[in-house]
C-alpha cells in the first residue's frame, strides 16, 4: 500500500514537472518564431530584392559573372545570358550566374591645374 502511494506521489510530481517543461518549450518556440517572422524573414527578403535588382542586366550593359568574367550583354532571355568579351568571344551563362552590372571605377583628379614638371634639385646639375 505504501508503495502504491509513493508511486502515485511520484506520478503527480512528474506530471507537474512535465507541464512546466512543456510550457518552457512552447515559450521558446514562440520567441524564436517571432524573432524569425519579425527580424530574419524581412531581412532575407530585402537582401533577395537587392540581389535581384543588382543582377538585372539589359542588352548593351557590361556584366560580371560570379566567376569574375566581365563582358557586354549581347543577348538576354529567361534561360540564357550571352556575354561578349573584349576579344570577341561570346559565352552563354544562366541568369543566376550574373553577379552584378559591371561599372568600372573612374578615378577623378582633384587637381584642376595641369601637372607641373618636377623641379631640379641642386645636386642633380
Amino acid at each position: 500500500m505504501f508503495a502504491v502511494l509513493l508511486l502515485a506521489a511520484a506520478a503527480k510530481t512528474a506530471a507537474k514537472h512535465s507541464n512546466s517543461g512543456e510550457i518552457i518549450i512552447v515559450l521558446y518556440i514562440v520567441v524564436f518564431g517571432g524573432l524569425y517572422y519579425f527580424y530574419l524573414r524581412p531581412r532575407r527578403q530585402k537582401q533577395a530584392a537587392a540581389r535581384a535588382v543588382n543582377r538585372k542586366v539589359e542588352v548593351g550593359d557590361k556584366a560580371q559573372t560570379i566567376g569574375g568574367f566581365v563582358g557586354t550583354v549581347v543577348n538576354h532571355s529567361d534561360t540564357l545570358v550571352t556575354l561578349r568579351s573584349d576579344s570577341g568571344v561570346e559565352l552563354d551563362f544562366i541568369p543566376s550566374a550574373i553577379a552584378r552590372k559591371y561599372e568600372p571605377v573612374v578615378h577623378e583628379s582633384t587637381d584642376d591645374d595641369p601637372k607641373e614638371e618636377p623641379k631640379e634639385q641642386e645636386g642633380d646639375k
